[in-house]
This record gives C-alpha cells, sequence and structure tokens, in this order.
C-alpha cells in the first residue's frame, strides 16, 4: 500500500497508440492501486462506473515482490560459518589419528575387536565437541535479547555478527538524518516580478488575504479522515499554517447533477477574518515526479474559478508569464537551496467563466501563470545525528549518504551534520549522455559557497588552483553526484566507478533501484555495509546490505533484519558495539570448546596407553557440570560502551587464533604428560594396589585404628571388587584432575574483556559458577571420602602429590596467561609483524586507497572526459535488486 494517503486517478485518454505505461512514463503509480492499499474515500463523477484491471497477482504484485524477497533473501556467506566447519573437519582429521593410534595400542595388546572399534569410535566423539554449534549462537541469542531491551529488533540473528564488521554505513536523508517532516520557515512573496520582505511562519501577524494566501488554502491534496488532516507531510504543513479547516461533509448535490464531491475550505477558529467565506477545490491535477508540479482548480464561493499551481520552483518559473517571474529569481532560490532548505514555487491564474472545470486539459490550466513567490521549508536535523555520526568517524566507519532529495540541500545536509568538515571540498561529478550518440561526458567542479567574492578578484586565478589541488593533497574532498549521473558513469565510465565510490560521501536524488545497486557497488569493493533508512524507496537497499536498519514500523521493516523503536540513528552504533561483542563471543566460545574436546581427548589417548580410560562420571562431570555451564554463562558479557578505531578478526583462521589455540593444546599437553609420568616415578607408587599411597601414609599415624579399618575397608572392598569397573588407577586421578581444572582456566584465559566486551569482571554469573566449579574441584583434589571417590573412580593419594599437582596447574594458569595478554593480545605487535613481512590487506578499497594516494593526477579538477561511443549495455537499474513497485524499467505491466 502507499504510507500515507495518496490520491489515484483514472487512465489518461491518450489519442496515440504507445502503451499506457510508456505514455505515464514516471507517473503509471498515479493510477495502480498496489495490493495492500486500503481505500479511504472515492469521488464518482457522472461518466458511469469506474471499471478496474486486474494487472498482477500472488507473488508478481509489489507486496508478493517484498514477501519473497523476506522469505528468499540474498544469502548470507559469513566467514565465521564457512571457518567454523574447515575447523570441524580438522578436528575429524585430528581424531582419525586419534583413532589408528587406539586400534593400534588395543590390538597389540590382544583386545577383542568389538572393544577395539568401540574405543575408537569413542575418540570421536571426544574429539568433535557436539555442542559446537549451539555454543557458537548462544552468544547471538543474549546480543539479541540486549538488543530487544534496547528497543532494536531483529528477523535474521546470524546478521548480528556480521554488525561487528560494519566499515561504511550509508543513510538515507530525510526522517533517518533529518526530522520527518519538514517546518514552514517562511515565505517570499513577489509582486509586479519583484520579491518582497520574507514572511516567517512562526509570527503573530498573518497573511494578508490575496492570491498566496488562497494558493496556500487550495493547493494541496489533503483529505480529512478519522477527523484527522492526512495526506502529504508538506501539504500539512503548509495548510495548517493558514488555520483554515477543510469541511467534513463537502457537498453532495442532488441526484439530477451527479454527485461531484468537492472538497470545501473554511476559516477556522484561528484564522483571521477573510472576505469570504470558503473555497471549493473543483478539480486537482495530482502531483506527479515527471512534472514536479501539482495544480487545482478552486472557485470563491459565489466567485469566479481560479487555477492555483505548486511545485519544483524551476518548473513553476517556467509555466509562468516571464514578466511576472523576477529578475532576481535564480540567485535568490540558490541562496535558500544552499543553506538546506527545501523551497516551492507558487502560481496562479484567473479561468475565463463559463468553461466546466472538468473540461480543462492540464496543459491549458498551466499556461500563462502569475508568479506568486517562493514557500521555503525547513528540514531540521535531529538531535542524536552530529553526535552519532562524529562516534562513527572517530571509530572509522564511512558515512555515506544516499537521498533523494536535491543535491544542494545534500550537501548542506551532510556538511551541518558533520559528514563532510568545514574545512574539506566537495567536488560535483557530473555525467550526461551527448545527445545524438552513444557517448557520455563526465565533468569535475568545486562545489564553491554561497560566499561574498570581495577578495576572490584579488587573487591569480593559476593561484587558487594550487590552493585547491593543496587542499585535496591531503586527502580532504569528498564527490557529490545525482542518480542520473551514478547511471551514467556505471553504463560509460565503468572504470571510474570504484575510484568515485571510495570518496563519494553524498548521492542524491537516487531511485530505490540505484540505491540498492549503490550498496552492491561498495560491497564488491570488500567494504561490510551497514544500511539506514525508513521508507518504502530504502526496502530494496536495506535487503541487499550486510546489515539494513529501519527506523520505521511501516513497509521498510518488514525487509529489514533490524528495526529500531526509536526513530533515530543512535542505534546503529549500538549496534555495531553489540554486533562486535557478539562476534568477539563466538570466537572465545569456538576457542573454548575446541580446547576443552582437545584436553579431553589427550587426557584419554594418554589413558588409553595404558589400556585405561575415564570413567562414565568422570566424563559426565566435564561434560555437564562444567562445560555446559561455562557455555551457557560465559556469553552473558555485554558490549563495551566505547566504539575502537578497529574491527575484531573477521575470520577464525586468523594467524593469533590459530596461535592461541595450539599454544594452550600444547600447555595442556605437557603438563598432562608431566603428571601422567610423574606420578609413575612417585615411591608410593604402585601399578596394581590402588590403595598403596593412602596405606603407606597412614601406617606411620596409627596402626590400631588402622587393622580395624582395614577390615572394614576388605568388606568393602571385596564387595566393590565386583562392581570396580577397572578404571581407578593413580593415572587416571591425577590426568582427570588435571584436566577437569585445566578446562576451567582456559575458560577464564579465553574470556576476553576489552576493547570489545565489558571486562570478565562485569559478568558476575559467569564469576561466581567458575568460583563454584573451582572450589569443587578443589574439594575434589582434597577430600578423602571414600563413597565419593569410588563413586568418581578417583584413588587416594598423599598430601604432597595433591599440593604439587595444584602447584602445575598454577604454573598453567600463569604461563597461558601471560602469553594471551603479552602475545596473542598484543595488537602493536601484530602490527609490527604485518609491516615487517610486508603484508598487504586483501581488501579490494584499502588497495585502492594506496593507488589512489600515489596518483596525482586524481581527482581531475576543472575537466571533461568523453567516454568511447560504445557503451557497456547495462540493464537501467544497473543489477541492483529490482522491485516492480519501486523501479519503473519493467516492461511487463
Amino acid at each position: 500500500g502507499e504510507s500515507i494517503p495518496v490520491t489515484k486517478t483514472q487512465l489518461p485518454q491518450a489519442e496515440n497508440s504507445k502503451p499506457w505505461r510508456m505514455h505515464c512514463a514516471e507517473d503509471y503509480k498515479k493510477h495502480v492501486l498496489f495490493c495492500g492499499t486500503e481505500v479511504i474515500q472515492t469521488k464518482a463523477d457522472d461518466r458511469g462506473v469506474v471499471k478496474a484491471v486486474v494487472l498482477r497477482t500472488g507473488f508478481n504484485t509489489a507486496k508478493g515482490d517484498l514477501v519473497r524477497s523476506i522469505l528468499y533473501p540474498k544469502p548470507m556467506n559469513f566467514k565465521l560459518y564457512r571457518d567454523a566447519l574447515r575447523f570441524l573437519m580438522c578436528l575429524v582429521a585430528f581424531a582419525g589419528i586419534g583413532m589408528i593410534y587406539t586400534v593400534c595400542v588395543f590390538a597389540l595388546n590382544g583386545e577383542e575387536a568389538g572393544e577395539v572399534v568401540k574405543k575408537a569410535l569413542d575418540v570421536i566423539t571426544i574429539a568433535v565437541p557436539p555442542a559446537l554449534p549451539a555454543a557458537l549462537t548462544t552468544g547471538i541469542i543474549y546480543t539479541q535479547r540486549r538488543l530487544k531491551k534496547k528497543g532494536i529488533f531483529c528477523i535474521s540473528p546470524q546478521r548480528i555478527n556480521m554488525c561487528g564488521q560494519l566499515n561504511l554505513v550509508c543513510f538515507d536523508k530525510t526522517g533517518t538524518l533529518t526530522e520527518d517532516g519538514l517546518d514552514l520557515w517562511g515565505l517570499l512573496p513577489s509582486e509586479r516580478n519583484c520579491f518582497q520582505d520574507v514572511h516567517s511562519f512562526p509570527e503573530d501577524h498573518s497573511l494578508p488575504w490575496g492570491p498566496v494566501f488562497r494558493a496556500m488554502v487550495v493547493c494541496h491534496s489533503l483529505i480529512v479522515w478519522e477527523g484527522k488532516i492526512q495526506g502529504d507531510p508538506l501539504d500539512v504543513k503548509m495548510f495548517e499554517a493558514t488555520n483554515w479547516v477543510i469541511d467534513d461533509c463537502s457537498g453532495h448535490h442532488g441526484e439530477g447533477q451527479g454527485s461531484t464531491h468537492a472538497t470545501v475550505v473554511r476559516p477556522g477558529p484561528k484564522a483571521s477574518s477573510v472576505p469570504v467565506e470558503g473555497v471549493t477545490i473543483l478539480h486537482q491535477f495530482p502531483f506527479s515526479s515527471a512534472l514536479q508540479r501539482m495544480s487545482v482548480i478552486a472557485q470563491e464561493i459565489g466567485g469566479e474559478q481560479q487555477v492555483f499551481t505548486k511545485g519544483a520552483p524551476e518548473t513553476v518559473a517556467m509555466l509562468c508569464r516571464a514578466e511576472t517571474v523576477p529578475l532576481n529569481f535564480e540567485s535568490k532560490l540558490l541562496l535558500y537551496t544552499a543553506q538546506g532548505f527545501r523551497v516551492i514555487g507558487l502560481a496562479w491564474k484567473s479561468l475565463q467563466a463559463g468553461k466546466e472545470s472538468t473540461d480543462i486539459t492540464r496543459e491549458e490550466a498551466e499556461s500563462d501563470l502569475t508568479f506568486l513567490g517562493l514557500l521555503i521549508m525547513e528540514n531540521r536535523l535531529k538531535k542524536e545525528t552530529k553526535p552519532v555520526l562524529e562516534e562513527l568517524s572517530a571509530a572509522r566507519i564511512r558515512s555515506v549518504m544516499v537521498t533523494g532529495d536535491n543535491i544542494q540541500t545534500a550537501v548542506t545536509v551532510a556538511k551541518n551534520a558533520g559528514m563532510i568538515l568545514p574545512t574539506d571540498r566537495v567536488i560535483l561529478v557530473e555525467a550526461n549522455k551527448i545527445p545524438g550518440s552513444f557517448s557520455a561526458s563526465i565533468t569535475w567542479k568545486l562545489l564553491e559557497e554561497n560566499k561574498p567574492k570581495d577578495y576572490g578578484s584579488l587573487e591569480d586565478h593559476s593561484h587558487t588552483e594550487w590552493r585547491i589541488r593543496l587542499a585535496l593533497g591531503s586527502g580532504q574532498y569528498h564527490f557529490a553526484m545525482s542518480g542520473k549521473s551514478y547511471q551514467i558513469v556505471g553504463q560509460h565510465f565503468r572504470h571510474l566507478l570504484p575510484k568515485l565510490l571510495m570518496n563519494g560521501t553524498v548521492f542524491a536524488r537516487m531511485s530505490p533501484g540505484q540505491k540498492s545497486s549503490l550498496v552492491e557497488e561498495f560491497q564488491k569493493l570488500n567494504y561490510f555495509v551497514g544500511m539506514c533508512g525508513d521508507g518504502a524507496n530504502d526496502c530494496g537497499a536495506l535487503k541487499v546490505a550486510h546489515a539494513g536498519i529501519s527506523l520505521s514500523e511501516q513497509e521498510a521493516s518488514v525487509a529489514s533484519p533490524f528495526t529500531s523503536q526509536t526513530p533515530s540513528i543512535a542505534c546503529v552504533p549500538e549496534l555495531i558495539r553489540e554486533g562486535r561483542a557478539a562476534l568477539v563471543t563466538s570466537f572465545c566460545m569456538f576457542k573454548y570448546m575446541a580446547l576443552y574436546s582437545t584436553i579431553q581427548y589427550l587426557g584419554v589417548l594418554l589413558l588409553y596407553w595404558q589400556l585405561n580410560s575415564f570413567g562414565n562420571y568422570q566424563f559426565l562431570f566435564q561434560d555437564l557440570a562444567i562445560t555446559t555451564v561455562i557455555g551457557v554463562t560465559m556469553s552473558f558479557t555485554g558490549a563495551y560502551p566505547k566504539l575502537v578505531p578497529y574491527r575484531p578478526p573477521s575470520q577464525l583462521i586468523s594467524p593469533p587464533l590459530l596461535l592461541s589455540v595450539v599454544l594452550n593444546i600444547l600447555f595442556s599437553l605437557s603438563m598432562q604428560i608431566f603428571g601422567f609420568v610423574v606420578v609413575q616415578e612417585q615411591p608410593w607408587y604402585s601399578k596394581t594396589d590402588i590403595h598403596s599411597a593412602c596405606l603407606s601414609e597412614n601406617k606411620s599415624v596409627e596402626n590400631s585404628s588402622f587393622t580395624s579399618s582395614l577390615e572394614l575397608h576388605g568388606v568393602r572392598d571385596g564387595a566393590l571388587e565386583e562392581t570396580d569397573n577397572g578404571y581407578k588407577s593413580y593415572e587416571n586421578t591425577t590426568v582427570w584432575l588435571l584436566s577437569t581444572i585445566n578446562c576451567l582456566i582456559v575458560a577464564l584465559v579465553f574470556s576476553k574483556g576489552k576493547p570489545f566486551r565489558q571486562p570478565i569482571y562485569t559478568n558476575y554469573v559467569f564469576v561466581l559458577v567458575l568460583v563454584g566449579q573451582l572450589g569443587i574441584c578443589l574439594f575434589l583434589v582434597f577430600a578423602d571420602i571414600d563413597d565419593l571417590y569410588s563413586k568418581m573412580d578417583l584413588v587416594c593419594t598423599p598430601t604432597t602429590w595433591r599440593i604439587s599437582m595444584v602447584i602445575m596447574l598454577a604454573v598453567t594458569l600463569a604461563v597461558s596467561f601471560l602469553v594471551e595478554e603479552a602475545v596473542i593480545e598484543n595488537r602493536p605487535l601484530w602490527l609490527l609483524l604485518k609491516k615487517t613481512f610486508r603484508y598487504h590487506s586483501k581488501s579490494h578499497y584499502k588497495r585502492l586507497q594506496q593507488v589512489l594516494e600515489q596518483d596525482s593526477s586524481w581527482p581531475p579538477l576543472n575537466e571533461t572526459f568523453f567516454s568511447d561511443s560504445v557503451a557497456i549495455s547495462v540493464q537501467e537499474n544497473m543489477g541492483g535488486h529490482s522491485n516492480p513497485t519501486f523501479d519503473s524499467n519493467e516492461d511487463t505491466l
């Protein structure tokens, strides 16, 4: 449907045989009811019944196409999941080695074939963690919950990790960077081809009654719906400034004349006194984007018929008689547009009596008009816009403006918002097709400010040229271009497009198709692109971008993965912060899961050497009590409040990450082997008698109580012998305790805080869990409760050995922590290594940046290039996501 009430009219009765779509050009939407439209008012005339032809149904309608693009979005090929699969394959290969080792050890010791197969398959389940996918998504689920609390809703959770990688954000202008509606700033009336003083609006004295006032009262397409004036926000603001009201129960005439449904406007209670009781709007020529204007035929009650026109000032001035247009029209217009105002021209004429308003054609009505003046509307920046853009620029995230508005206004808003700094230069890129040939031209010229040039004449021309070059030399220049130029550059100067995009900051007068195409072109340069918009014309771009953020509850929100409840761009840095935290959390979880399974795997392989293994409860304790609980709570850590000027690594298989995993595996392996070997060297060690250690310790203590306890033990052991599953041994106890606490060490070391997440101590649940688990593990190390030990398949060891195990663990923790902080997390060190080994970024835009920095002839200034006459035939929308509702370039209607 439509976002605001729109007047739909019948197809024009054209004489020519061209299809209506070609004939109506851009205005075909005026005659089409889109799927989802609610008809709120109909006006009939006496030409009989209205007929409608169904053009499309189902998925071929505008709404159906949107639904289809939501059901089948562009596949997001995120590196993290690809890398995770590769890593799993490595673990499978790793497990394969363990299987071969297991088969060899058990077969050589003459085990049964069935047992050997069981043990070998066991290795795979240990080495490849089945909980890995679940662990990777926990971080995303918690982030989604945090975003929801902040009023940001997400329908595509895997895109949250994408937000952590964004380094360019495109913003729509109206309603996104600036306030949604326009405010009436003033009126510049014109009389006898001279502009009068500006009339400001919030003032008390109202406009005098006259053609200008009448134009503001009647020249609109507003309706009253449920007691409220509805329609184009610009029309609403203009009409409300007059304090008139629309008469709701407009005159239905008797049967004889046919029910012509005309709108009547009358002075409201606050309006100043006027010599008429009201004005009737007899006929409307609705606003057309191709013609850039709208007109109405109106009649004062008991007076003559008049035509009022409003639209783009240049268009309106061309329809007026030359003698009524002020001489300084263009300079005045530029003065206001350069300050970022939206300017609208007004004109009128009287009609000769005796002609029916319905018989007058649009051409007749809109000719020989008298110019009335300029209506000046202000589009204010939202208060959050500037600080947010400053925050993004401090974090080295590029901001680009993509708007349907005029280029001068867009550049001004970009300057006010801080996208373009006061010292920066703006270069206007204009591309035009050369009429009568297949080639095109492209021109670069500086967009100069309209400042009084009192000193300009003194300066030498070459001197200014040199000064401009100097400013450009320091890289502070921005390209601004219109949708038309963008289209032509894409068709005729394809090789220049990437260079223009490197510094393109303002793209104005862009159609929806061009917006999506622009986002895709940025993606081809390896940018991670975010798009933030609010209207239906942003749907395509919101869908194509890596992360689309919609600021409205309407149609745009259906297409975009993210929707913000607060209609300001403050949600963009918020989303990037949370995305970065989620990405780092995914990496931490990944490293932890990989290490926990490897630690368990190494422990089991060591025990296989002695045809032993962990007991069932030992496996359960490691899997459930340790890993599952850590997996659930490790991701609770929130995002760090400040955006740092660099991004987290985008891939799992990056050198720091792999180095971290490999080193920790080595630390764990060396500690387990050390414990495994040293325990066998102890004087109390016995391979067969698992009670020897504690017996030798107790012997020196108290003989008598010992013998009585021995009898008890003997009886109990006799009963136990049958249930003893052969897992108990000193090696098992040592290796199991070391590997279990090692899992906790790894969880602590990998839980990174700054710069992307809050420090670890802010995650209270996780800290409590770790402390609790460590307490239980140390209790298992030092406790000597026979029932507990026999259940857990542990054996009693001397206190000195228990203390030495704790020392081994403490050393591992210290080494692991130091390496992680001093090497893995040491950013300057990695940057130095990159420099030393001459590592160049694979990103296309970074390489292009280096090339352009060394190119002294770029950007060309005050030059014009011509393309070869053979242009690449590109579809009109340049291969962007096309949507029949919003693009007017399909021939099928």
